[in-house]
């Protein structure tokens, strides 16, 4: 009895353990996690988070201004999905700092994506605040771990060749589209 009791179980857990695994949506972006990748994730795992995508590491030698810690993320048909930067050059212990969102696919629970417009993040977040550089607005939402960026030819005149104005919410057309988006995942 307490055999058949025990193989009840384990087929239960095995069943309920699977369920989950199907539900998580490898495109979702939620807190600490972007589909199948986490916060907690270390270099050397990712061959397995992502095993159906192809990997693409920069070393110290590539003919890049990008730094030697990025590691891009490709679908297996050649379109690039995420770039990663790394904690620590080189270190397969070490964890993801940063992700830029390339594929539009990867959307938050309000839809936003890498194709989304200001008013997207507008209306669906608290904006933490919006920096002026010299080409961009570089808008930060805390509660995502999020910051985009919206290049300035979106804005009024007046925003541009300066860092010296300040920009504000209000100041950003609804329809400008968003040119960057990182999540920015701090260090444990």
């Amino acid at each position: 009895m307490i055999k058949r009791i025990f193989q009840i179980l384990t087929i239960s857990l095995v069943i309920f353990g699977c369920q989950n695994d199907k539900k998580q949506n490898p495109f979702e972006i939620t807190t600490n996690r972007i589909g199948l990748l986490t916060n907690e994730i270390q270099v050397k795992e990712l061959d397995s988070v992502f095993a159906k995508d192809s990997i693409a590491k920069r070393t110290p030698g590539d003919q890049s201004i990008s730094y030697a810690n990025e590691i891009e993320i490709y679908e297996k048909g050649g379109a690039k999905l995420l770039i990663l930067e790394t904690t620590k050059e080189s270190d397969p212990t070490s964890i993801i700092k940063s992700i830029e969102i390339i594929d539009p696919r990867y959307k938050t629970s309000s839809g936003l994506s890498s194709n989304g417009v200001f008013k997207d993040i507008k209306d669906h977040y608290n904006i933490s605040k919006i920096n002026n550089t010299l080409s961009t607005a570089v808008i930060f939402v805390d509660s995502i771990q999020a910051y985009f960026t919206i290049d300035k030819k979106e804005l009024p005149q007046k925003f541009r060749g300066t860092t010296d104005i300040e920009i504000k919410a209000a100041d950003i057309p609804d329809s400008s589209k968003i040119k960057n988006f990182w999540i920015s995942w701090n260090e444990n």
